[in-house]
């Protein structure tokens, strides 16, 4: 019987191995791919990719000069910020935490995207040890104009 009962845990164990792993890619599935365009020199958009990649996003990176990117995409210059994103037919434009783009993409709007303008610190990729994360507001923007999507203290909601 002892022998029966531990073959049952290491199977129970395995299949839960394996389901975790399939687990993952199936909800990255589930999440349009994110294309981002930064500079080759930027760290802190590494470190953003990184984010949306732990929120399960698959991300692609292109490096280059980004100004043509914002231009093409209509990314107004206040708005802008050291990196854009493309994602289920939005902008992402700057340090926009992923929660934001999850709901952006459940609800819908009538948009061009999110934008996160500057580099507001304690925001996703921006966070720096000992110093006091910014509250924030990340900007839905269109034709229609603008208005406040969310707000954030460094990654969490405020």
């Amino acid at each position: 019987m002892g022998t029966k009962t531990l073959a049952s845990r290491r199977d129970v164990l395995v299949g839960l191995a394996a389901g975790l792993m399939l687990g993952r890619p199936a909800l990255a599935e589930g999440l349009p791919r994110v294309a981002v365009a930064k500079d080759p020199s930027c760290g802190c958009c590494e470190k953003w990719v990184a984010h949306l990649r732990e929120a399960g996003f698959t991300v692609t990176v292109t490096e280059g000069p980004v100004n043509p990117v914002k231009a093409r995409l209509g990314v107004p210059r206040d708005l802008a910020s050291c990196h854009t994103a493309e994602v289920g037919g939005y902008v992402v434009e700057g340090h926009v935490p992923a929660g934001a783009i999850k709901r952006l993409l459940a609800e819908t709007p009538k948009a061009t995207g999110l934008a996160v303008p500057g580099m507001p610190a304690g925001s996703p990729g921006m966070e720096v040890e000992g110093m006091e994360p910014d509250t924030y507001a990340v900007i839905l923007f269109g034709p229609e104009g603008r208005s406040p999507f969310a707000r954030y203290r460094g990654g969490v909601p405020a």
